[in-house]
């Protein structure tokens, strides 16, 4: 008869050799996630909110454009070239350019991870991806943007500081299809859409009009607001700001067996602000 007090030395083995085990697992796991997506990639995860889907309960575009400027931003709070530090230097980044590939749009509730991936750092210029996926894995949309740092005290852009080097390691680009920042305005059936005055809640922390608004403005302005979209493009070309008016003009065109609508978001001299373009 074996003694209780060795077997209960067997149990305790056991339970500590699976805890081991379990750990050892947990953290080549993480060892081997890490290899994959890079150590250095910056992402966080979040889950679906009410306050983000539409009346289908599924995330709007908008939304996810939102969740690919929050990360950019976390990434840039966590330093060390804070928006602070852009700001005690008069320099800050100004988006040029958005394309977005739309595979999937997430659920009411659903986990996602989102991340970005600086790629280029040369000059004044930074070109960034951008991803959400699930937490198993499936890649729900991907994009890909330009940037130039811009000196608003000489009104000039200029070059990137060894603080923002450091604060965005660059990695190798996303796999996708890599289409020119500038947008053509095709020819097409057009109609004006009604006028949108520039109102406080339109603007940022640089006083001008944020980025996502002005697809939010493009999207309201659409004839047909259920479109499926599997594509997105935007063209920044000045800036808005409080009090003024935006004129927007949309095209209606083809490109191959997609509908597409090319939104100019117009000043008072008919001189496009921002130009997005929608593919469904």
């Amino acid at each position: 008869m074996i003694p209780i007090n060795l077997v209960f030395f067997f149990v305790i083995a056991i339970i500590f050799g699976v805890l081991i085990t379990y750990k050892c697992t947990m953290m080549y796991a993480r060892i081997y996630s890490q290899f994959c997506q890079g150590e250095d990639m910056y992402s966080f995860d979040s889950r679906i909110r009410y306050s983000e889907v539409d009346s289908n309960a599924v995330l709007t575009i908008e939304s996810l454009i939102d969740y690919f400027q929050d990360c950019s931003t976390f990434q840039t709070q966590d330093g060390p070239a804070t928006m602070e530090y852009l700001r005690s230097k008069g320099i800050a980044w100004v988006l040029n350019s958005w394309q977005i590939e739309i595979k999937r749009l997430p659920k009411l509730c659903e986990e996602v991870t989102t991340g970005t991936i600086p790629y280029m750092l040369k000059g004044p210029m930074g070109l960034r991806n951008f991803f959400m996926k699930t937490t198993e894995g499936e890649m729900l949309a991907v994009a890909n943007s330009v940037w130039t740092l811009f000196d608003f005290e000489k009104g000039v852009p200029t070059r990137v500081t060894p603080e923002i080097i450091a604060a965005y390691p660059v990695e190798e680009k996303l796999e996708m299809e890599y289409l020119s920042r500038k947008i053509d305005i095709p020819d097409g059936d057009s109609r004006n859409g009604e006028e949108i005055p520039i109102r406080r809640h339109h603007l940022d922390t640089n006083n001008h009009v944020n980025n996502g608004q002005y697809i939010r403005m493009a999207l309201e302005s659409l004839p047909d607001k259920t479109l499926d979209v599997t594509h997105l493009r935007a063209e920044y070309k000045k800036q808005a700001l409080l009090g003024d008016v935006l004129y927007p003009v949309v095209i209606r065109s083809n490109i191959g067996d997609n509908k597409v609508y090319t939104v100019s978001l117009n000043d008072k001299d008919k001189e496009a602000v921002c130009i997005v373009q929608i593919w469904a």
